[in-house]
This record gives C-alpha cells, sequence and structure tokens, in this order.
C-alpha cells in the first residue's frame, strides 16, 4: 500500500468551476432517502454529488469509529478522487493502492491507517483484502461508494465486497451509492442486466427527473458520424526491403532464449493490419530492443525502477549460463537491430534525427484515414482522444503520428494505457507505470500534449477535459465502451468518430445495435425508476364529496378563546404558518407536503424546529382524496396547537410584529401612549428643609473645614477634587436656640456665601443645602462666626482688624468690581494712589496708579472716587469655580482642575476702595469644592436610592451614577456607553430566554418575540412600572443659576415631613436609554448572571435571575463528532460535548436533513452572542470613545461582509457549510477568493462594497450559536472563543472609522442646507419586478444613476459616493451651490430638539422623499456633531469661568450702602 503525497491535476480548476446543479441536488436528495444507483452521463459531476453525500453522511454519523469508504476500479482514480474529495470537504482523506507497503499480518498499523481517517480512498482489491483479512469490517463503514459501479457483476472485487455486505445484518450496513454512465451491461437483455446490478448493489438505478433539460445543457451528445475507411491491402510495394521481420526470422533463433514469438507474431500481424508495415515494424523493432535490454539488464543483475530506459546493450561481458549458452544469438540481434537505428531512432522524441525520409505510403489506409480526420478537425484549442484495443497499437500509433509531416508542429501525441504485466514472460514486459500515467494525464490537461492514443483505461473514471474529437479507432466490442468513450466528446460541437471498414457488415451491425438500444436501455431504468408517492393535487374539482366522510368530521373548539378548528380550515392554517418561516432568496418557499390517496401524509417542511416524530403526520383512511387531506391536516394543526405553535387563536405564535399588551412570558405591558414626550418628573433629592435639620462634618486631606446643613442625613462619602480628598462624615442633628432667626442665618450666611465664591450673583430663592462654619469643640454650626459675616453682606470696609497675619488668607473685593473677589498678597504701604507705576506693568502706561484706576473704572463719563492717599492692596484674582463636574473614577477619570489654573499677575487697589470678606481660609476653599460636592453627594444619594428602593443587585454605586446621568446633564459623562453596552446585553439575554421557552418556534416568531421585548415601547413601560424616573440626574452642571434651592415661598420652618424630592424635566426616551444603561452597568460589575438579576429586577424578559449554568443543563453524556469537523473544533480551540448542534449550526435550510434542523435558531442566538463580544471589546478598548463611534465600530465588525470575511478566512466554513442549492452554492464559490484576498483593513473600512452570500456570516453566527449552547450558556468560555475568532477584524476597528457614502452624502447635504434631495430605485431589467439600481436627485435633477448593482445597498452606495464626487466639485455643472436653492446654511436645532423629531420614527423615514432624506440627513449631522464635542466637552469639564456677569451689581451695593 502507499499513502500518496497528491499528484498534480487540475481539482483546484474543477473546484472551481464544478458547481452543483439542480439535477445534482435533485440524486444528492434521493439518495438521503436510500441507496441508489446514479447512472449519469460521462462529465456530468457525479463525484460531485458524491461529496455532498459524503459530507451529510459525516455529519449525520454520530457512532464513533464509522469510515466512509470511496471505491475506484483502477490505480489511476485514486489520486483524482481522493484529491478531489480532500478539496471540496475538510475530511480526513486518505488514499491507497498497491498490495505491498503495509504487510497484510500488520494489524496495529491497519488499525491507525483507520482510526486516522475519515474517508478512505481506495481500489476495490484493496478493501476486499481489508475485509477478508478482518482489519475492518462492514457494519464500521457508515457510506460505500462505487465509482463505475457497473464493474458490479461476475468475479469482480466490487461483488465481492457486497457479498461481504450482504453478510453484514440490515440494521449495520452502510449506505451505498454507485455511479456509472452505463448501468446496463448487456443491451440485448437489457432488463435482466439491470436488474442483476441492482441486486449486487442492493441499489435502486435512478435518473434525473425533474431537471432532465438542465443535464442535457451539461451533459450534451456530441455529433455521432462513421467514417468509413478502404481494406488494407495485402502488400506495400513502396516499403523498403528487407523488412526487420524477415531479418529477424532468418537468424532462426532457438525457443530456449524464452522469446515468445507466437505472442509478437500475432501483434506484428494486429499492427500491420491496422497502421500498415512501418508501424508493425515500429512495434516489432521497439519490441526487440526492450526484449533484449532487459535480458542484459537481468544478467548484469541491474535493476530498473518504473520504465526501463532502453538508450544501448552492451553485451560484452556477459558473465552467466544463459549469457554463455546463447551470446552468439544476442550478439546477431543486437546487430539486425543496429540496422534498422536510422529507421526507427533510438529516442522517439525528437523526428528530426531520422536519415530515412517517412511516407505515408507506408502506412494502412485507416491510417490515412485518421490523419485525413485530424487535419479537418484541429483548430488552435484543439484536444482530441484516439481509442484503441491493444497497448501496442496505442504505443506505435502515438510514436507514428509524431512521424506524420503534415501533422508535425500541429499534433503532439502521447500513448495511454493500462499496467500490464509485470514479469518477462508475460507478452507486452511491463505496461506503463502509475507515475507516467500521471504525468501523461497532467500534461494532457495542460495542454502540452493535445492527442491522446489510449486504451479503455481512458474510456472511464479518469478526469479529462472535454474533447473536440474523440475516435474510436478500433471496432466497440461492447456496450459499456461505447457510451464511456463517447462520455469524452462533450463540448456543444465535439464529434465522436467511429471507424468502421468499408463493407465490414457486422462492425457496423454492432455500433447501430449500441447507438438504437441506448434510448431504449435507459427508458428500462428510467421505467424502474417511477415517480412515487404523488403529490395530492388539491384541485380535484371532479371528485365529490362522500356524506360518510362529511358525517365524520370534527370540530375542534380553544377552551380559552373560543377558535374553532374545522377540515375546511386546517389546509390554510398550515399554509400559513409555512409561508412566515424566514428565508432566503435561495431557499424556496416553505409548503406541506401532501401524499398518498385515501389515506394521506402530511410532511411538514424540516425548517419548522419541531421534534421529527411530529413533523410528519399519516392521517385516517376517507372515501376520498380530499378528504384525506383535510383530515390529515386537521390532526397536525390540532397536535401544533398542543405544542403552541399555534395560539390560542389558532394563529401562528406571535406572527405579528404588532404592539402587544403583554410580554413573552405573559406579563401585562402598561400602555404609555399617553407618556408625554417630555415628562416633569420628581426626582430623589437630598437637599431639603426639614423639620429636622442634619449637619455633616466636612474635612479637607484630614482637617476639618466646615459642616454641610440639609434637612436629610446624608451618605457617607469620600471624593478627591481639587487636589483635595474631602469625606462627608456621619450626620449630627442640628441644635438650634433661636430656630426662626438661626434658619434665617442659615440662608443669609449661605447665599452670600455663593455669591461670592461661586455664582457672582445674588440668590433669590430659600436654599436647601448650607455649608457653615464649625465651632471647635463641637461639631454644631458657628452661629456667631456667622452673624459676624452677614452683618457685611457687600464686605466689611474696616481694616483696622487686618493685620500682616491676613496676607495670602483673605479675600476682598474691590467696590468698582464687586463681581470679582480678589486674594490679599499684601498691604502696600510703601505705596499710594499717586506713586508711579513700574514700567512694563499693566499701570506702567499711567503716570500714577491713581490715573489707572480713573481710566479703568471711569463710567459713562463719570469718573469714580478714588483716594490720593493711604495704601494699596497687591491683590490677585480668586479663581470661582462655578461648575460642578466631578470626575467619575470609574471610567478612569482624573481630577487634575487645580493643575492647570494660572495664577494671574498681581493687581494694586486703592485700600479705601476694597472690603474685606468674612470668611475664614478654611470656608472659602470649602465653598470653592462645594458645587463639586453637592453634585457627587446628589448622585450618591439617588444611586443608592435606586439600588436600595429598586432592589438592584451589588452594582457599583458610580456604575449607577453613570447609568442615571442623562446626556443633558453635561456632567462629564453620561449613560449613553452604558446605554449602548446594555442594547447589547439586552438582546443576548432576551434571545437566550426566547431561545429555550421557545424551542418549536422558528427564527421569524423568535425575532418578533425579540423586538417585543426591547422595543423602547417596552422599556418605557418597564421603567414606568419601576418608578426609574425618579433617580435620574438631568439637571445641567452649570452654577450660574443655583439649582440647590427651594420652590418661591417655601417656608424655613416645615410644618410637616418634606418629601426628598424635586421636580425636573427630561425627554421620556431617556427612561429607555437608562433601563439598558442599568442593564449594562450590571453586566460591567458581574458579568452575565448579575445582567440576568439586574433585568428581573426591572422587569424584563429575561427568564428570572438564575444563572444560565443552572438554569439549562445538558446530557451529561457527550455525542461524538463528525469527522468532518475535526479541523474546525482545533481552530476554535473548542471540543463540543453534543455534536448535533455543530451538524444543526452548519445546516443550510436547503439541505434537507431528516436528522437536523437548519442553523436558523443557531444564527439567531449567535448573532447576539457576537453582537456583545464585539460591544464588549470596543467598550473595554476605548473608554474614550462617544456611544455613536462605539455602535458605528460595532456596525462595521457584525456586518455580513465582515462576518463572511471571518467564516471563509479562519475558520473555513464554506468548506463544511450543508447547502444543496445551484445560485447559493455558485455564489459562495464566486465570492469565496474575494474574501480570501480581501484584507481586515478593507472589510471593515469599505464593507459597503462587499456583498457576499449572506448564508457564510449567517454560518459564523450559528456556530457562535452553537458553541453558547453546548458551553452549557457559558458566556465567559464561549465569549472568549468569538472574540479570538474575530480578533483580525476587531484589531482594525477604531472609534474614527470612515463613514459609509451614504452618511457622507447626507451629512453633507445637511451641512450645507439643501432639502431637496432623495434617492430613487429602479429596475436594470424591464422584465423584473426587483429593484437593483439607485440614481440620486438634487432638485429634481438627476445627479448620478441609475448605478445598478448585485443589491440596492451596494448600488446606493456607489451611486452616494459618485454623487458627493460630483456635488463637492466646484468646476462641475452639479456644483452643490450651483443647483440647490435652499438656504445656505442649515441651522442646525439643538440636539435635544434634533433628537425628540427624528429618532422615534428613523427606521420609518424614507429617503426616496425629499423630506424623509432631509430628516435622517439632519440627524447624521447631529450625531455627528455630538461626538466632535465630545472631546472638547472633557478638555474644559473642569475649567471655571470668572469672566460672565461680573458687574451686574455694582449698582445694587452702591444703592445698599
Amino acid at each position: 500500500m502507499q499513502f500518496l503525497p497528491g499528484l498534480p491535476t487540475t481539482m483546484e480548476e474543477v473546484h472551481e468551476n464544478l458547481l452543483p446543479r439542480r439535477y445534482q441536488e435533485e440524486i444528492f436528495c434521493r439518495a438521503q432517502e436510500g441507496n441508489v444507483i446514479a447512472a449519469l452521463d460521462t462529465g456530468s459531476g457525479k463525484t460531485f454529488i458524491s461529496t455532498l453525500l459524503i459530507k451529510w453522511i459525516a455529519a449525520r454519523d454520530f457512532g464513533q469509529g464509522k469510515v466512509i469508504v470511496f471505491l475506484v476500479p483502477k490505480v489511476a482514480l485514486v489520486e483524482q478522487q481522493g484529491n478531489f474529495i480532500s478539496k471540496q470537504t475538510p475530511l480526513r482523506v486518505t488514499k491507497c493502492y498497491g498490495a505491498m507497503a503495509i504487510d497484510l499480518s500488520d494489524r496495529a498499523r491497519w488499525k491507525k491507517e483507520f482510526d486516522n481517517s475519515d474517508v478512505l480512498v481506495m481500489t476495490a482489491q484493496i478493501f476486499l483484502n481489508i475485509l477478508t483479512h478482518s482489519h475492518w469490517s462492514m457494519d464500521k463503514v457508515s457510506l460505500l461508494v462505487f465509482d463505475e459501479c457497473h464493474h458490479c457483476r461476475k468475479n469482480h472485487a466490487y461483488n465481492g465486497i457486497m457479498r461481504e455486505y450482504f453478510q453484514c445484518s440490515s440494521a449495520h450496513r452502510p449506505k451505498i451509492f454507485g455511479m456509472t454512465a452505463s448501468p446496463i451491461w448487456n443491451p440485448k437483455d437489457a432488463v435482466e442486466s439491470l436488474a442483476t446490478l441492482e441486486r449486487n448493489m442492493d441499489a435502486k438505478v435512478i435518473a434525473v427527473r425533474e431537471h432532465v433539460d438542465e443535464l442535457l445543457d451539461h451533459s450534451p451528445r456530441p455529433k455521432e458520424i462513421i467514417q468509413p475507411y478502404p481494406p488494407s491491402p495485402e502488400s506495400y510495394d513502396s516499403y523498403p526491403t528487407p523488412t526487420l521481420w524477415n531479418r529477424l526470422q532468418v537468424l532462426n533463433l532457438p525457443d530456449e532464449m524464452e522469446i515468445p514469438w507466437d505472442k509478437i507474431q500475432t501483434r506484428y500481424a494486429v499492427t500491420y493490419h491496422s497502421l500498415g508495415p512501418y508501424g508493425a515494424e515500429l512495434y516489432l523493432y521497439s519490441e526487440m530492443r526492450q526484449r533484449i535490454t532487459q535480458l542484459v539488464d537481468q544478467t548484469n543483475d541491474h535493476a530498473h525502477n518504473g520504465d526501463p530506459d532502453y538508450t544501448g546493450m552492451d553485451i560484452d561481458g556477459l558473465d552467466n549460463a544463459y549469457a554463455a549458452q546463447f551470446e552468439p544469438e544476442l550478439r546477431q540481434i543486437s546487430a539486425v537491430l543496429s540496422d534498422y537505428t536510422v529507421f526507427f531512432g533510438e529516442d522517439d522524441s525528437d523526428p528530426d534525427k531520422y536519415r530515412v525520409p517517412f511516407s505515408l505510403e507506408w502506412c494502412s489506409p485507416k491510417f490515412k484515414v485518421l490523419v485525413d480526420l485530424l487535419i479537418k478537425h484541429y483548430t488552435t484549442t484543439f484536444q482530441g482522444i484516439i481509442f484503441v484495443e491493444q497497448r501496442h497499437v496505442a504505443a506505435c500509433l502515438a510514436k507514428v503520428l509524431l512521424r506524420v509531416p503534415y501533422l508535425q508542429g500541429f499534433i503532439k501525441s502521447a500513448e495511454l494505457i493500462g499496467h500490464g504485466a509485470t514479469s518477462v514472460a508475460k507478452s507486452q514486459l511491463k505496461g506503463m507505470a502509475l507515475k507516467t500515467q500521471q504525468d501523461v494525464v497532467k500534461s494532457f490537461r495542460d495542454k502540452e500534449v493535445n492527442l491522446l492514443i489510449a486504451t479503455s483505461v481512458a474510456e472511464e473514471g479518469l478526469d479529462f477535459p472535454a474533447c473536440d474529437v474523440v475516435v474510436r479507432f478500433d471496432p466497440i466490442q461492447h456496450m459499456v465502451g461505447y457510451v464511456q468513450s463517447r462520455g469524452r466528446a462533450r463540448h456543444q460541437t465535439s464529434t465522436f468518430v467511429i471507424m468502421v471498414q468499408e463493407n465490414h457488415a457486422a462492425d457496423l451491425a454492432r455500433y447501430r445495435a449500441f447507438a438504437e438500444s441506448e434510448p431504449e436501455m435507459k427508458r428500462v431504468y428510467q421505467r424502474a425508476d417511477p415517480v412515487v408517492n404523488k403529490t395530492i393535487e388539491e384541485d380535484e374539482d371532479d371528485e365529490r364529496e362522500d356524506p360518510a366522510d362529511l358525517a365524520e368530521r370534527e370540530r375542534y373548539v380553544v377552551p380559552s378563546t373560543g377558535a374553532i378548528l374545522t377540515y375546511n380550515s386546517a389546509i390554510s392554517l398550515l399554509n400559513h404558518l409555512c409561508s412566515l418561516i424566514p428565508r432566503d432568496r435561495f431557499t424556496p418557499v416553505h409548503l406541506p407536503k401532501y401524499s398518498g390517496d385515501f389515506q394521506a401524509t402530511l410532511e411538514l417542511p424540516l425548517s419548522l424546529p419541531l421534534p421529527p416524530d411530529k413533523l410528519t403526520y399519516n392521517g385516517p383512511v376517507k372515501r376520498s382524496k380530499k378528504e384525506a387531506k383535510r383530515a390529515v391536516a386537521f390532526m397536525a394543526v390540532m397536535e401544533l396547537h398542543h405544542l403552541n405553535v399555534f395560539d390560542d387563536y389558532l394563529l401562528p405564535a406571535k406572527s405579528s410584529s404588532g404592539a402587544d399588551t403583554e410580554d413573552a412570558d405573559g406579563r401585562p405591558i402598561l400602555d404609555v401612549s399617553e407618556v408625554p414626550e417630555t415628562m416633569d418628573v420628581i426626582v430623589r433629592d437630598p437637599f431639603i428643609v426639614n423639620q429636622k435639620m442634619w449637619l455633616h462634618v466636612v474635612t479637607m486631606n484630614g482637617k476639618r473645614t466646615a459642616g454641610l446643613v440639609t434637612g436629610t442625613q446624608l451618605p457617607l462619602e469620600v471624593m478627591k477634587c481639587d487636589g483635595y480628598e474631602i469625606r462627608i462624615h456621619r450626620s449630627m442633628r442640628v441644635i438650634f436656640n433661636d430656630e426662626q432667626r438661626q434658619r434665617q442665618l442659615l440662608q443669609d450666611y449661605m447665599k452670600q456665601g455663593v455669591w461670592w465664591c461661586i455664582t457672582a450673583r445674588s440668590v433669590q430663592l430659600p436654599l436647601s443645602a448650607f455649608l457653615v462654619p464649625l465651632r471647635e469643640m463641637t461639631s454644631q454650626p458657628d452661629w456667631c462666626a456667622m452673624e459676624h459675616a452677614v452683618l457685611h453682606p457687600y464686605g466689611n470696609p474696616d481694616w483696622t482688624s487686618i493685620t500682616q497675619q491676613h496676607q495670602g488668607r483673605l479675600l476682598v473685593v474691590n467696590s468698582k468690581d464687586h463681581g470679582r473677589p480678589l486674594m490679599l498678597r499684601r498691604i502696600r504701604r510703601d505705596l499710594t494712589p499717586r506713586s508711579k507705576p513700574p514700567k512694563g506693568s499693566r499701570e506702567g502706561c499711567f503716570p500714577t496708579y491713581r490715573d489707572y484706576v480713573l481710566h479703568l473704572y471711569t463710567r459713562k463719563g463719570i469718573p469714580p472716587e478714588v483716594p490720593e492717599d493711604g495704601p494699596l492692596l497687591e491683590v490677585q484674582p480668586f479663581p470661582r469655580h462655578s461648575s460642578g463636574l466631578y470626575a467619575l473614577h470609574s471610567l478612569g477619570q482624573e481630577d487634575d482642575s487645580h493643575l492647570v489654573a494660572n495664577v494671574p499677575n498681581a493687581q494694586f487697589v486703592p485700600q479705601e476702595m476694597c472690603r474685606w470678606i468674612d470668611l475664614t481660609e478654611e470656608m472659602y476653599h470649602t465653598f470653592h469644592v462645594l458645587p463639586k460636592v453637592l453634585h457627587r453627594i446628589s448622585d450618591v444619594y439617588r444611586a443608592r436610592r435606586a439600588r436600595s428602593e429598586l432592589g438592584l443587585p451589588a452594582i457599583r454605586t458610580d456604575l449607577l451614577i453613570e447609568a442615571y446621568t442623562l446626556p443633558s446633564a453635561n456632567a462629564g459623562f453620561s449613560n449613553q456607553r452604558l446605554e449602548t453596552l446594555g442594547d447589547s446585553v439586552l438582546k443576548l439575554c432576551t434571545v437566550v430566554h426566547l431561545f429555550n421557552k421557545f424551542p418549536h418556534r422558528h427564527e421569524g416568531q423568535l425575532d418578533i418575540l425579540r423586538r417585543n421585548s426591547v422595543s423602547n415601547r417596552t422599556l418605557l413601560a418597564r421603567a414606568k412600572e419601576n418608578g426609574l424616573e425618579h433617580y435620574l440626574t438631568s439637571e445641567a452642571q452649570s452654577v450660574r443659576t443655583w439649582r440647590y434651592a427651594m420652590p418661591e415661598g417655601s417656608s424655613l420652618i416645615p410644618d410637616e415631613y418634606v418629601p426628598r424630592s424635586t421636580v425636573r424635566r427630561y425627554p421620556r426616551r431617556s427612561l429607555q436609554d437608562c433601563m439598558e444603561a442599568t442593564l449594562g452597568a450590571g453586566f460591567i460589575m458581574g458579568g452575565v448572571p448579575m445582567a440576568l438579576v439586574t433585568g428581573t429586577t426591572l422587569g424584563l424578559c429575561l427568564g428570572g435571575p438564575l444563572p444560565w449554568t443552572l438554569r439549562y443543563s445538558r446530557d451529561p453524556f457527550p455525542t461524538p463528532v463528525p469527522p468532518l469537523f475535526t479541523t474546525l473544533q482545533d481552530t476554535l480551540g473548542y471540543e463540543f460535548h453534543r455534536s448535533e448542534l455543530l451538524v444543526e449550526a452548519v445546516t443550510h435550510p436547503s439541505f434537507r436533513s431528516a436528522v437536523s434542523s437548519s442553523y436558523q435558531r443557531l444564527e439567531f442566538l449567535g448573532d447576539a452572542l457576537i453582537d456583545l463580544v464585539v460591544m464588549h471589546y470596543l467598550f473595554r478598548k476605548f473608554p474614550q470613545a462617544t456611544s455613536g463611534q462605539l455602535s458605528w465600530a460595532r456596525s462595521r465588525a457584525v456586518c455580513a461582509p465582515a462576518l463572511a470575511s471571518v467564516a471563509v478566512k479562519k475558520l473555513s466554513l464554506h468548506q463544511i457549510l450543508l447547502v444543496n442549492n445551484v445560485e447559493l452554492s455558485m455564489a459562495i464559490s464566486k465570492y469565496v477568493p474575494v474574501l480570501e484576498e480581501t484584507t481586515p483593513e478593507n472589510i471593515v473600512n469599505h464593507g459597503w462594497k462587499h456583498d457576499p452570500p449572506k448564508a457564510l456570516s449567517d454560518v459564523l453566527e450559528s456556530v457562535m450559536g452553537a458553541i453558547l449552547v453546548d458551553s452549557a450558556y457559558d458566556y465567559d468560555r464561549a465569549s472568549v472563543i468569538a472574540e479570538a475568532v474575530m480578533q483580525d477584524v476587531l484589531e482594525v476597528l477604531s472609534p474614527d472609522l470612515p463613514r459609509d457614502p451614504v452618511s457622507e452624502l447626507m451629512i453633507s447635504t445637511a451641512r450645507a442646507g439643501c432639502r431637496k434631495m432623495s434617492y430613487r430605485k429602479a429596475s436594470s431589467n424591464p422584465d423584473s419586478k426587483r429593484n437593483d439600481s439607485i440614481s440620486v436627485i438634487v432638485h429634481e435633477i438627476v445627479i448620478v444613476g441609475p448605478v445598478s448593482a448585485a443589491n440596492l445597498s451596494l448600488a446606493k452606495g456607489r451611486a452616494s459616493e459618485e454623487a458627493r464626487t460630483i456635488l463637492q466639485d466646484p468646476e462641475h455643472e452639479h456644483y452643490l451651490p450651483k443647483i440647490c436653492q435652499c438656504a445656505q446654511a442649515l441651522a442646525v436645532d439643538s440636539q435635544d430638539d434634533a433628537e425628540q423629531s427624528v429618532d422615534e420614527d428613523l427606521k420609518a423615514l424614507d429617503d426616496e422623499t425629499e423630506e424623509g432624506f432631509a430628516l435622517m440627513a439632519r440627524k447624521k449631522l447631529v450625531e455627528m456633531e455630538s461626538d466632535r464635542m465630545k472631546h472638547e466637552e472633557d478638555v474644559e469639564m473642569y475649567s471655571g469661568d470668572d469672566s460672565a456677569d461680573e458687574r451686574t451689581v455694582e449698582e445694587m451695593i452702591l444703592n445698599g450702602l
């Protein structure tokens, strides 16, 4: 036995060009049902059908230890068929032939070879030996494929194998698939010949029934002509004499030399008759040289491997008995042959070396006619085969043709013959070695040789290109030879020539008998293959209803609803159910199939996810065919209702995508139709004035600095801001001595501090949070300090108590610029207003400081009062902190605002113009950070209240804060990133629940349930039911307007309990976002298990809080994985526990299988898994990316082109995809090379340009879904595998990926302000109803189009790209500013308004209308601008603003003074 390294063949060409056709699908589908013999012409693709069956068996057969055996009748076919199967499948294919490599006693090695193989391609005798010596048994074979199975007769090894097959019990026999173009060996008794083959093969001969026309198109019959030729003359007078034959006869060689003269003479005569004297002499010359050379070599103990090289004979030095006895004769023969070397040559490859010119007169008339035929049919692409009966004739004919002058330079011939005998005693020595055969076949395929002279070895099996001419040089002896050789001429213009000697009636009659009997033989096996189970036709109008049948009819009434099922409605209900099964354009419409007559059988489509026993129903016996059909349909609908496939209204469960009043678990969904777009909401707020007031000590870097007073016991909190560690300590009740006065004091002191340190403007409303100084020994307010401070609300003008100790620690204010608090650096008693400023200072342009101040503060021509004497104050601006933005450390944000503050140059102000503010250093530092502290406390309070009141799991507070912060808060963070992640989490959790809760619902029904469960309406309803709106933060964090205040008129001493809440306004869609953001926060905190708890708490339809691994158990006993998936498992790094899941994952709906449903449900699951894996990857990798950037990057990774690329390049799923559809297979074969050459960068950035078959992306999703199910829903494990599979695509993703051409066109249009643009669809084929072309219309001008493509999406992308180029080209006549009459710039409304007007109905907008296009363009522009501004906001989020509204109180202060 030899395990071949692989012969170079044209299998790549076969793989690229041989595509499944409808007739192949037909044969394949019937082969699944039983043992069959496919009777198809040569070149029709029988081997491809066998590979479909091999993949199906490999996927179906879960029994460990079984192999598939592919048997061939000839050694040369082992390589060819083995290579083909290797190309078409990922199975482990072993090619074996020969009889000596593995000893039959070496049982261990035989077992190893079988254990390491999925498919064994071998000659029949090898397998028969294996069975005979019990190295393998028939029950360990799942499929036996017989190539050229017509040999299964008499004592052929095929028949011996089938005898062993019949010894095996029927339950353990393998499936049989036979292939032949000639199922009938004996045309004289065709019926019995066919029956014998079927008995021997235990199989039914089948032919194409439904797609005969397509078969004829792909296997056309050649033009057949009979070419007569004259009989050979008795002598050739022109041939030179003496002949070699005469010279050798004169030698009178002894018989003891073991030269078989009788056989040589016979072959000489045959050659003489066929080719003439030159051919016969050439045969004799070659024969004798070979024999003498081999005798000499054997004498000298020289061994040849393969074909010997006869270049010379060294007779000298022979030293054994044979040489001693026959040395004279050998020398005589050598001398004679040497005389003819100039006539025949030593090397046949170079015709120029012959010294004697060749003449056609030395050849037979038959040869001359053949030469004329070749000249007549020669073309520049000519290829042909000449069939002869005997090997020596083939060898001589190939050589003689090369010497014909008329053919030299055009015809390149070579012989192709069988292996022949193996010893000198057998007539022809060795025949053609296997390697030589393979080289000749390759040369013919590569067109290095264009004419083969072949024996029957070329009639069957070997893969040759279709030939222009096939010539039967010798008479046809049997029907098989006639059919097989004719199959080599399968071009539409091919010619099949039968050469018949003139007046040779027997040969002519034999040919005509074959030609005339062939149609009848086809009818024999076609009649033997009748159409069974004829489908019941509904239109049997002439069949009357039998009264007895009517009397036996039943009615079924659903108790809960009163819905009624009758015999008359059952059929239409089933048709409606099947019509809803999702399908792609490569899958036919799903229909129920009825068969039988008066007892009907109903077969439901395999795409319905039902147990096998629920897909077929046998009805009762009825008196009419119609009634039988109705009865079985009635029975099926009742059963399907019990399985919840039909609901209680007898409609397909969840077949409508309309609004539902309950979720998939049957829980009611609140009607939210009356909820306004913008809601006034009561929000939890800790800062109130209550009957009891609570003080919380504030420490900065461990030092007590102030107390925070409000009506709520605040949560303990630690935060960092402005370089301080700030702690809010445990609350203590405030003790009032004079409550009315002291409460008012709280108000006055707090307003004064807010004014000076934060807002630069007065606060009119009563406040609800108070920062107070503390008494030294107690944690109570320092009322005295507060009273002293409020005595001078505009600053204290008395400087007598101010000393050097206050320098650098005291706030002062310029009475002419009260909006700007200043920090006292020094009291400059060495300077007065009349002092001269130094040159280079800001005051240096004026003679004195007083002149500078006069110039600076003169208003409306009225100069201020500026003293001439007294000291100057050296001051610097005190940076007011008017922003409440703080860093959310869970996002990786760092509070660095204290690092970027600039220290301004000193200013000089007369002391008499200034007042000092009675705030201690500790107090104004605390006021400085107060907006951040209050913001943080509000967020923490709401988050913790939400966690407590909603019953949420232990999600980190910062995550909840992020989840409940709306974008309108401008807080430096928002819930949008978590919302985007939560959307993917919700999708997966919902899909897993629906997938398991409804095992008998197909993808379409599950998708409707999913969309209802995750819809904005459902999320809004659940949010309202939970009261989620009470915990959201929507307040803008700019504190120019102080928001910690009570409504106007509120009492300072409430008479009753005051709720800890306030009223806020925000859009209702915020609730939907926060639901998903909360789910995202739960996922970040604790993965899928915590997300399930979170979602269940919020009322979402996730199946409960129990983790998946506990909720969904799996069978503890694994099932073996078919060998078809070995490579896939190795690539995935995952071994499947339930192999049936993997089979289901690669089964396209077109692949009908009784053991597995299609991949659609698993695809539905895998889509959600990949979506979350990709989003989580992006979420982690790009923490600064916006929601829009994350969504766009995800869309580039999960789009069909990207997934198809991964399926092909990473997992080679196209090789194991079980598909049985012509168009789909063609589309896949066409696109696989494109995907293999496309880089991940190109797929991600320009995916819109690619349109691979959806099945490629679907199968990747289904395999990922299968991994999730098989791992017992271990998300962590499945996500690691999915991320590794997607790694090449994921690494290319970034937040700044280019947009698709449609988005780019819309954004540029919206920015330019054009509102008169739209798309227009059209069909490039007037006879087709399918639109495939797009035009771009601007102001009723066709800018581009119609642009056609394989689909509308691709056409729209190309048209948009071209249109954008034209509209932005100033030189083009359609430059947008030239043709647009709209406003020159579109005033983009606020983001909120844009989102409110577009967001809800974006998918419903139609870009074929100008209004719809304009709204979609506006939406895209707003999203892009939002993403662009995000970074700018992050940069400025901590910066203060001291420049606005700072001169608004001067007159009020002066009036007050």
